[in-house]
C-alpha cells in the first residue's frame, strides 16, 4: 500500500544511485521526501531531488520553520530509508545527535527505519562502526550489510551499497510491517536457492527447472525482519539481495559443502534449492558421441547426498530445519513421509510441474509442522509466502 517516505541521502558517491531507488519508490505510488545532508549535495543537487519526487527538498531545520519540518517529517512518515548511510551518518544516528534535519527525522520517526550503509571496508569494519551498528539494530533499526564489489577508486571489497532495486525490495518488505517488528534482529539464518547441475561432459548436465525465485524470497524477507543472512545460491540469473552473504555453488555436493559449513551455529535453515537428485557415475572428459547407428548410450547413475536429511541429523539444539518437497503426486502424504525422514520442524509442500510454480514470481503451498500442523497458503507472492513461512519458524525460535 502507498504511504509517505522519507529518503535520506548521507554524503557519498553512492548518492547518485539513490535517484534509481527514489524513482522506485515513486512509481509504485509511494510520496516521498528528499531529504539529503549538507554534503549529499555536493554529490547531487537539490533540483535533481526535487524534479524526481515532485516535492520540496530540505536539508537544513531553518527551512519552512512554521511547519517544523524537524518533527513534523518523521511523526508522519510510514517509512524512513537512509541510502547511502555514511560512517559520520550511522555514528551520529547511534549517539542520538541531531545536528541536522535527517538526523533530528531518525529521532523523531515511529516507523520502520532502514539505513543502507556505503563505504570503504576499512570503514564499515572499525571497531567504532560496528558498535555503532549493532547498537542501531538493538533499537530496531534494520540496517542492510553492504554488498561486496567494486568501490572508490581502484578499492574493492565490502561496503558498495546495494543494488538500489534491492533496497527497494527490502524496503517494500519493512513498509508492509509495523514497526518494531525485526522479529529476526540478532538471528543468524541459511537459506538455500536454485537447481544444482550435475556435469554429463564439457557441454552436458542434468539439471531441474528451479529458478530461485522463492529462496531468493526467503532471504529477501530474513533480511527485511533483522536477521543475518547466508545466502547459498546455485546456477540463478537473479540480482544478488541486498544485505546478505552469497554463497555460489553449481554442484550438489558443493552445495552440501557450502550449506553444512553455514548451518554450524545458525538459528535457522531454509532448504528451498533444488538439489539434483542423481548424478552420473562417471564425468566425460570429451563431448558424448552418439553411437554409429544413431543410438543414444547409456549413462549410469549415482544417488547425490540427501543434505536436508544430514542437516537434520548434525543440528545444533535450538536450530528450526524447513525443507522442501516439490511433488506432482501424492503431494501430501509423500512430503509427511520426508518431513520425519529428514528430522525437520517444518516442510513446504509444491504440487509443481513444467508450467507451475518454476520461474514464476508466485506460489501456493501447503506447510505440514512436525508437530502435526498444518498450514495451507493460498497462491500469493512469492516474498508473501515466504513471510508466512518466517512467522512459523519466529514461532518456534521463541519456543525454544
Amino acid at each position: 500500500m502507498p504511504g509517505h517516505v522519507v529518503l535520506g541521502v548521507g554524503g557519498g558517491i553512492a548518492a547518485y544511485k539513490a535517484c534509481e531507488l527514489l524513482r522506485l519508490l515513486t512509481e509504485s505510488g509511494h510520496s516521498v521526501r528528499v531529504v539529503p545532508t549538507a554534503s549529499a549535495l555536493a554529490f547531487v543537487g537539490a533540483p535533481t531531488w526535487a524534479a524526481l519526487s515532485g516535492q520540496p527538498v530540505a536539508s537544513d531545520v531553518w527551512s519552512d520553520v512554521h511547519e517544523v519540518p524537524h518533527v513534523r517529517l518523521g511523526q508522519q512518515a510510514d517509512l524512513v530509508v537512509v541510502a547511502p548511510a555514511t560512517a559520520d551518518l550511522l555514528a551520529r544516528a547511534a549517539h542520538g545527535l541531531a545536528d541536522d534535519l535527517l538526523t533530528n527525522i531518525l529521532l523523531t520517526a515511529r516507523c520502520p527505519v532502514v539505513l543502507a550503509p556505503a563505504m570503504h571496508t576499512e570503514m564499515w569494519e572499525h571497531p567504532a562502526t560496528v558498535q555503532n551498528v549493532a547498537t542501531l539494530r538493538r533499537r530496531g533499526v534494520l540496517v542492510i550489510e553492504p554488498a561486496s564489489g567494486r568501490l572508490t577508486g581502484a578499492d574493492t571489497g565490502k561496503g558498495r551499497l546495494p543494488d538500489p532495486a534491492e533496497i527497494f525490495a527490502v524496503a517494500r518488505r519493512a513498509l508492509a510491517r509495523p514497526a518494531g517488528t525485526a522479529d529476526l534482529a540478532g538471528r543468524r539464518v541459511v537459506v538455500t536457492a536454485g537447481g544444482t547441475r550435475e556435469p554429463l561432459d564439457p557441454v552436458r548436465f542434468l539439471g531441474n527447472r528451479s529458478s530461485g525465485k522463492q529462496g531468493y524470497a526467503f532471504a529477501r524477507s530474513a533480511v527485511a525482519r533483522g536477521a543475518k543472512v547466508t545466502l547459498v545460491t546455485a546456477n540463478v540469473t537473479l540480482a544478488e539481495p541486498a544485505g546478505v552473504e552469497l554463497v555460489r555453488v553449481g554442484t550438489t555436493a558443493e552445495l552440501r559443502a557450502a550449506t553444512v559449513e553455514a548451518a554450524a551455529g545458525a538459528d535457522a535453515v531454509v532448504m528451498a534449492a533444488a538439489p539434483a537428485d542423481f548424478r552420473p557415475a562417471t564425468y566425460a572428459a570429451e563431448k558424448i558421441k552418439k553411437a554409429g547407428d544413431g543410438s543414444a548410450p547409456t549413462l549410469p547413475l549415482v544417488t547425490n547426498p540427501d543434505i536436508a536429511a544430514e542437516l537434520g541429523e548434525r543440528r545444533t539444539p535450538g536450530q528450526v530445519l524447513v525443507v522442501f518437497a516439490a511433488e506432482t503426486t501424492d503431494a501430501e502424504a509423500n512430503a509427511r513421509g520426508k518431513l520425519a525422514r529428514k528430522k525437520a520442524d517444518l516442510i513446504v509442500v509444491n504440487v509443481v510441474g513444467e508450467d507451475r510454480v518454476f520461474g514464476a514470481d508466485t506460489n501456493a503451498a501447503i506447510v505440514l509442522g512436525a508437530d502435526g500442523s498444518r498450514l495451507e497458503l493460498p497462491e500469493q507472492a512469492k516474498e508473501d509466502l515466504a513471510d508466512r513461512v518466517w512467522d512459523l519458524v519466529v514461532a518456534r525460535l521463541s519456543d525454544r
